[in-house]
C-alpha cells in the first residue's frame, strides 16, 4: 500500500456467509468517485483473523448487512482492533438488482450503501444483552412447539369424534392420557399416536417451564430488570424482553426514541395533496411490540390504576379499542424509559398488586430451581421487596452476566 492510498479512509463491504466472506475494498468520499481497489471473494471465515492483518488496517472500517452472524463478526473484528458496522438489510436489499447479482456485487454495494449515507446503522447488542435475546427466542420457540402440539393433539382426537371437557389442561400427561384413554376403544396404532404426542407435549412443556424459571431467576437478579415489575402491565416476560431488546437504554436519548424503535408511533405519509395515516404495525421491534399491547389490554381490564381510567377515557372518546389499547401501550414505553434510567421514587411499601407479582415470578421459578439456588418462597419474596424498596438508580452493566440454572 502506498502512502496516497493510505491517506484515504478505506471502507470495507464485507458480505458474510456461515462458512465464508467477501470482501471489497472501496474508497472515495461518495458512492459515484468510490474507487474498488481490491475484492477478495469466499475466503473461509476461519481465515478471517490471518485476513484481516494482512490486508486492513485499524483506520479501515467494516461495514456488514445484518444476517446471523454478524454480530459476532463484529466482534472478532473488535478483538483484531478493527471497526465495523451491521446496516440494516430491509435497506441494502432494496438496493439488489434483479438481473445480477454474486458475492462480489454484494460486497461492493454494502460499501458504497454506506457511502451514500441512507443507511441505518444496526446497533451490535453487548454480550449480556445477546445472551438475553438468545434466552428470549429460545422461550419463544418452546411455547410454539407447546401450542403446536397441543392444537395437533386436540385435532387428533376431534378426527376420532373425541372432545375434551372445557379447560382440560394437556400439559398433565397422566390426567390427560387417562382421559383420553377412557373416551374411546382405541386401537393400539392409534394409542401409540396418542402417547407420542403427549411425550412430544411433555418435553416441549418442560423446556417451557426450564426456560421461564431462568427468566424469573434473570429478572429477579437485576434490579433493573426488577423496577419494571412496579409497572402496570408488565410482569417477568415483558421486563425481561425489555432487558434484552433495549441493552443499555441511555443509548435512547428520550422515551420518544424508544417509542420509535418499539414501533409505537403511528405511521402516516403527509406528500403532496395526499395525506394518509396508518397504524402502528409494520415497523419496530415486533416482540416488545406485542407484549407492552397485551400489558395494556391489561392494564385496561384493570381499571383501578390512573392509566387504565386515562385509556377508558379515551376509549370512550375513539370508540375504537385498538386506538387506546396503543395509546396505553406508549403510555407504558414512556413509563418503562423513565424506570430504566432511574428516575423514579422509592416505594415505602410494596402495593398490593406488586406484591401478587413477586409471588407469581418466584412461583414461575420452581421448587426444584429455588432448592438449588438454597432459598426459600419466603426468604426470596423479602429480598425482592427489599430491592423494590430500595429506590437506587440503576444501569446496566454489559461486563455482567446472570446465569443461574435450575
Amino acid at each position: 500500500m502506498n502512502s496516497a492510498t493510505d491517506s484515504v479512509q478505506r471502507v470495507i463491504g464485507f458480505d458474510s456467509h456461515p462458512d465464508s466472506f467477501t470482501a471489497a475494498l472501496v474508497s472515495g468520499p461518495t458512492p459515484a468517485a468510490a474507487i474498488v481497489e481490491k475484492t477478495f471473494n469466499q475466503i473461509p471465515l476461519g481465515q478471517l483473523a490471518a485476513w484481516a492483518k494482512k490486508h486492513t488496517r485499524s483506520e479501515d472500517l467494516f461495514v456488514l448487512e445484518a444476517s446471523g452472524n454478524s454480530f459476532q463478526i463484529v466482534r472478532a473484528l473488535a478483538a483484531l482492533d478493527r471497526k465495523a458496522l451491521v446496516l440494516e438489510s430491509g435497506h441494502l436489499g432494496k438496493l439488489k438488482e434483479a438481473h445480477a447479482n454474486n458475492d462480489k456485487i454484494s460486497a461492493v454495494r454494502i460499501g458504497k450503501a454506506y457511502l451514500a449515507g441512507t443507511a441505518k446503522v444496526v446497533w451490535v447488542p453487548d454480550q449480556k444483552t445477546q445472551e438475553r435475546r438468545d434466552w428470549f427466542q429460545a422461550h419463544r420457540k418452546a411455547s410454539q412447539r407447546t401450542t403446536q402440539l397441543k392444537n395437533r393433539i386436540r385435532s387428533y382426537l376431534s378426527d376420532n369424534g373425541v372432545r375434551l371437557k372445557t379447560g382440560t389442561r394437556l400439559t398433565n400427561a397422566k390426567v390427560t392420557a387417562a382421559q383420553i384413554k377412557a373416551a374411546r376403544d382405541w386401537s393400539p396404532r392409534q394409542w401409540q399416536v396418542i402417547e407420542i404426542h403427549l411425550q412430544d407435549l411433555e418435553q416441549a412443556e418442560n423446556q417451557r417451564q426450564n426456560w421461564r424459571s431462568l427468566i424469573a431467576q434473570e429478572v429477579l437478579a437485576d434490579p433493573a430488570l426488577l423496577s419494571l415489575v412496579r409497572l402496570c402491565g408488565i410482569r417477568e416476560m415483558t421486563a425481561f424482553a425489555l432487558g434484552a431488546f433495549i441493552g443499555d437504554i441511555h443509548r435512547f436519548d428520550n422515551p420518544k426514541k424508544l417509542v420509535k424503535y418499539v414501533g409505537l408511533n403511528p405511521a402516516f405519509d403527509d406528500s403532496g395533496k395526499g395525506q394518509w395515516s396508518g397504524g402502528i404495525g409494520g415497523h419496530g421491534n415486533k416482540h416488545l411490540r406485542c407484549l407492552l399491547i397485551e400489558g395494556a389490554h391489561a392494564i385496561l381490564r384493570s381499571g383501578t390504576t390512573s392509566l387504565a381510567k386515562w385509556g377508558k377515557k379515551l376509549l370512550a372518546r375513539k370508540s375504537q379499542i385498538n386506538i387506546a389499547v396503543a395509546a396505553v401501550a406508549r403510555k407504558l414505553t414512556i413509563a418503562a424509559w423513565y424506570t430504566l434510567m432511574g428516575k423514579v421514587t422509592p416505594m415505602e411499601e410494596i402495593e398490593p398488586r406488586v406484591a401478587v407479582k413477586v409471588s407469581r415470578i418466584i412461583g414461575a421459578i420452581g421448587k426444584e430451581a429455588l432448592a438449588q439456588l438454597g432459598q426459600t418462597r419466603k426468604a426470596l419474596r423479602q429480598q425482592t421487596h427489599q430491592t423494590l424498596q430500595n429506590g437506587k438508580i440503576y444501569i446496566l452493566d454489559p461486563s455482567k452476566v446472570y446465569s443461574h440454572a435450575p
